[in-house]
């Protein structure tokens, strides 16, 4: 009988479903305008040489912590109960803290890159 106090009907199941399915594509227009203009950008602001590639690599975490974020909502839609809602919830805070120690490892050693080279 506990049990079906966390039952979540169908329709606002589906209705979820589509709800991340539009903030998904919704996102991914933004983020291809986004890099449309980091494409056609040809200064970037503080005369920095990678600062192009600096921006592209934020955008692309970027773009890569947002999908993870959906993926967890997809899944969490389909969560049974709340302890399958805690286990993905701690799964996707471990693997989002390692993402970004290695995004950050990596944008420092970008930004790293210019100074080094003189």
């Amino acid at each position: 009988m506990v049990e079906s106090i966390y039952q979540i009907p169908t329709e606002v199941r589906d209705f979820a479903e589509k709800s991340v399915e539009q903030a998904r594509k919704a996102f991914e227009n933004f983020a291809g305008a986004a890099q449309k203009a980091l494409d056609t950008s040809s200064d970037m602001p503080f005369g920095l040489p990678a600062a192009k590639e600096v921006s592209n690599k934020a955008l692309s975490f970027a773009e890569a912590n947002v999908n993870a974020a959906f993926d967890l909502a997809q899944k969490l839609v389909h969560a049974k109960d709340p302890q399958e809602v805690f286990k993905l919830q701690s799964e996707f805070v471990q693997a989002q803290l390692h993402a970004i120690q290695e995004q950050t490892k990596e944008l420092g050693a970008t930004f790293q890159r210019p100074t080094t080279k003189s």
